[in-house]
């Protein structure tokens, strides 16, 4: 495979990087307007965004299995495509239970596409021999404050959810043919599963997915209670309390894009120590202070602080794999397994957050995340091992 198609497989891959989080952070703009529709408390919204972790942990058990047999450039398309064009189905619903079930077809959805494209952003650092996985993250992060700013922009000029969601989706599927004549081929990184899928998964990978889940659950709380945060409890404008999201994710960004150099030259303990404990404290601090400017400070530190939590577990996930249990568990499977714990976190800390908040408040329910982020620093120092990549 020459340097060319491994430049292209870069970039199609980076833009469904960017085309997920574009999707993603422009719907949870409009996290407060569904609220608003369905008329719910907190707290029961909080439950009907756990249906989203069922769909998630479904697709667990499913997708790595089939990355690793077929694979993961032909599941990254089937996934992308399958998400977009059930995306717009969000927009139509009014009442509580089809809501749930359209969470749970959701969540099904983007987890088997996340669960692909970051088996194949590993393929693609194997084949040039570089560590990249932050900066597809980076591009992911990048969608998202695009699809953030966007959300914000037709909430405030009140469009309604379902033309907003339609316009993502016919965007999707059209650059979606692009991304499917360049990534790297299915035979790049399929695998043998007759002994793999019968192994028990090594301990460290359940270890890994756990600090993952830490990050990720600071990281849905960004996304899914700032805005309702700030609307709720300080009676912010709708789009004043967008801002907080999009300084977040425009760290996730800066972060990204200098995450591969910071573990290069610091370690990847020491990186997701230091900046964990940036993450809990910053937003400790920024809860304190309250009103639009400490939780734009707060999320502000948990955006440069969980920025590269995630792509540094995944990349670790399939080396190790690769290096030391590859008659056990393919890199794509040690992937899955590790994101699919990970973003278990991301769509199950939100409804816990709900129901805290439901028995206190709001800002109180959000210093569970500031928690989590300190715990995962301190236990990363545990679980990963040294060496040159890892």
């Amino acid at each position: 495979m020459n340097a060319k198609e491994i430049q292209k497989a870069t970039r199609a891959n980076g833009l469904a990087f960017i085309l997920n989080g574009l999707s993603i952070g422009t719907l949870l703009s409009r996290i407060p307007d569904f609220k608003d529709l369905l008329d719910i408390s907190t707290g029961t919204f909080g439950t009907a965004l756990f249906f989203a972790a069922f769909g998630v942990l479904t697709a667990l058990t499913i997708v790595g299995r089939y990355a690793a047999r077929y694979g993961s450039a032909p599941m990254t398309i089937i996934g992308g495509v399958t998400f977009a064009l059930f995306y717009p189905v969000l927009g139509l619903i009014d009442s509580l239970v089809p809501f749930c079930i359209a969470l749970f077809i959701f969540g099904f959805t983007l987890s088997w596409q996340d669960l692909s494209m970051n088996a194949q952003a590993h393929a693609i650092e194997l084949r040039s021999n570089k560590r990249i996985m932050s900066r597809f993250h980076a591009m992911w992060s990048i969608g998202a404050v695009l699809g953030g700013s966007l959300g914000g922009l037709f909430a405030q000029q009140n469009i309604p959810i379902l033309i907003h969601l339609l316009t993502i989706s016919a965007f999707n599927l059209l650059l979606h043919l692009y991304i499917g004549r360049n990534l790297l081929p299915a035979s790049a990184d399929q695998h043998s599963l007759e002994s793999k899928t019968r192994a028990r998964p090594p301990l460290i990978f359940w270890q890994m997915g756990f600090i993952g889940f830490c990050a990720a659950v600071a990281e849905g709380a960004s996304g899914d209670w700032g805005g309702i945060l700030l609307r709720e409890t300080f009676g912010a404008s709708p789009f004043i309390a967008t801002l907080p999201y999009i300084v977040f994710a425009t760290m996730m960004v800066v972060g990204r894009l200098s995450g591969d150099h910071i573990a290069h030259k610091f370690g990847v303990k020491n990186s997701i120590t230091v900046l964990g404990l940036i993450a809990g404290t910053g937003l400790s601090i920024g809860l304190f202070i309250g009103g639009p400017l400490g939780i734009t400070f707060g999320w502000f530190c948990v955006g440069i602080g969980v920025s590269i939590v995630l792509p540094l577990m995944f990349s670790a996930a399939g080396d190790i794999a690769k290096d030391s249990y590859e008659s056990r568990v393919a890199p794509s499977q040690a992937i899955a397994m590790v994101s699919g714990i990970a973003y278990f976190g991301f769509l199950v800390g939100p409804p816990f957050i709900g129901w805290i908040a439901e028995l206190t408040s709001l800002r109180k329910a959000m210093f569970l995340p500031a928690l989590l982020t300190i715990i995962s620093a301190m236990y990363v120092r545990r679980v990963v091992p040294g060496g040159k990549r890892v």
